[in-house]
């Protein structure tokens, strides 16, 4: 008897990540194995704060890809939390025994994973490095808002001295560049923004984010979307945060028009507009919900073509 087996639609990427023009390292990774492809954005070191190891954010989003291949060649179908928490034990094994893997400012990174199998897509978003997908001409985002939320709970418990949120830190925490108030008041805001996130960082009240405990890796939003059918999925981008500011802060595309750039120039033409906002400086980063005149940026577009 002649067995018919469905054809399983094709995974076009196309990828591209750029470091902050300030910045020695690029402190995002991309990463395709096979059907499995992913961003991390590690978290920038605090100016002036202990982190408790002697590896920066760039060794962590490194090693954290690398494992993470080597977990999917070992395992491919065990679930993406799964892989993802293997990695991050294989990651606190390299650090070796020099390193303080305890300490609340441990080098840690975001992750958007996507995996494509016959019939259906399955994803894991933790921290804030989003999933955008257009399913069946409709386009949404698989957004991790926990951090955002919980540095929003320090700024309505105790507002800035400076007037405005931005001196507070994100996932990749470094200082503010607000204008308005002083320096002084700047600088004491942004190291209670530091110790709050820190104080916040993989507990069930606050946010997670992959770093020594592979438990981290049970609270990321995991699902599964249809490769096949009328609802399936059309197109996907896997983004860290210094690529979403083309809609989030400066609001040169919604969510739609990010894919179809995507679509038709390319990651790296996002990302040059992106950086080309950020030199222009129209939005002022004093009012804006970011801190950082640039930030590493790093686009995988995913089209899926037959089903």
């Amino acid at each position: 008897m002649l067995r018919v087996i469905p054809a399983v639609p094709t995974m076009r990427v196309d990828a591209c990540s750029v470091a902050a023009g300030d910045q020695p390292d690029n402190e995002d990774q991309m990463l395709q194995y096979g059907d499995l492809v992913a961003v991390l954005d590690g978290a920038t070191a605090p100016a002036g704060f202990d982190t408790g190891c002697r590896h920066g954010p760039a060794w962590y989003v490194r090693r954290l890809a690398a494992q993470l291949t080597l977990a999917a060649a070992t395992a491919p179908a065990d679930p993406l939390a799964t892989l993802l928490a293997e990695a991050v034990r294989a990651v606190r094994g390299d650090h070796g025994g020099d390193c303080d893997l305890g300490h609340p400012g441990t080098p840690s990174s975001t992750v958007c994973l996507l995996r494509r199998t016959p019939g259906h897509l399955d994803y894991l978003v933790l921290c804030d490095s989003p999933l955008v997908v257009d399913v069946a001409g409709q386009v949404g985002v698989v957004a991790d808002d926990r951090l955002a939320a919980t540095m929003a709970r320090l700024w309505q418990r105790e507002p800035p001295a400076t007037g405005t949120s931005a001196t507070g830190t994100s996932a990749t925490g470094t200082s503010g560049t607000g204008t308005s108030g002083t320096a002084a008041a700047e600088h004491a805001d942004y190291r209670r923004a530091v110790q709050w996130q820190r104080q916040h960082t993989n507990t069930p009240d606050g946010y997670w984010v992959a770093a020594a405990d592979p438990a981290a890796a049970d609270r990321a939003l995991c699902g599964t979307l249809p490769l096949t059918g009328p609802g399936r999925v059309r197109r996907a981008a896997l983004l860290t945060d210094g690529a979403t500011r083309a809609v989030d802060l400066f609001g040169l595309l919604d969510w739609p028009g990010l894919l179809d750039l995507l679509a038709s120039a390319g990651p790296a033409e996002l990302i040059r507009r992106v950086r080309a906002a950020e030199t222009d400086g129209a939005v002022s980063l004093a009012t804006g919900p970011r801190h950082k005149r640039h930030d590493d940026a790093t686009a995988v577009f995913c089209l899926f073509d037959g089903g």
